[in-house]
């Protein structure tokens, strides 16, 4: 999924979860979204239903998170953590977890930079910005 629409990138979590259910096989990605599916109980009756929530739209105005935006940079996280991209991202990671004392808390503060940096991104017209990245991930937990 390297540019996914935003149909496809939900349904890609609606299969992972619904072969989850059914006890399908599921891919090595699919895996990997099942995994942080399972941090989020919240979300699951959502997923249950793709039909009614396929087209559903979630508006920052109306102050609820897009579960699927939300899911979906956590799989962005999975993915640079994996690869240490930027560089220095894994051991930021590894930081905040042993400073917080939660991997799950840990992930949520990197996705918030995340999110940050991307929204910067998108308002310049530019490629996120690396280094505000690696700043913001420096700034979380710290002393």
């Amino acid at each position: 999924m390297f540019n996914p629409s935003r149909d496809q990138a939900r349904r890609f979590f609606f299969d992972a979860w619904r072969k989850y259910r059914n006890s399908d096989a599921l891919s090595a990605m699919e895996q990997v979204a099942l995994n942080v599916i399972g941090t989020h109980p919240e979300y699951h009756a959502l997923l249950d239903d793709a039909e009614k929530n396929l087209d559903r739209d979630y508006a920052p105005a109306d102050g609820g998170i897009n579960p699927f935006l939300h899911l979906s940079l956590h799989l962005a996280i999975e993915e640079q953590l994996a690869i240490d991209q930027p560089p220095g991202v894994r051991a930021e990671f590894e930081r905040m977890v042993t400073v917080s004392g939660s991997e799950h808390a840990a992930k949520h503060a990197v996705l918030e930079c995340l999110g940050d940096t991307i929204w910067q991104a998108q308002r310049i017209g530019g490629a996120p910005d690396q280094a505000l990245y690696l700043s913001c991930l420096k700034s979380k937990f710290s002393k």
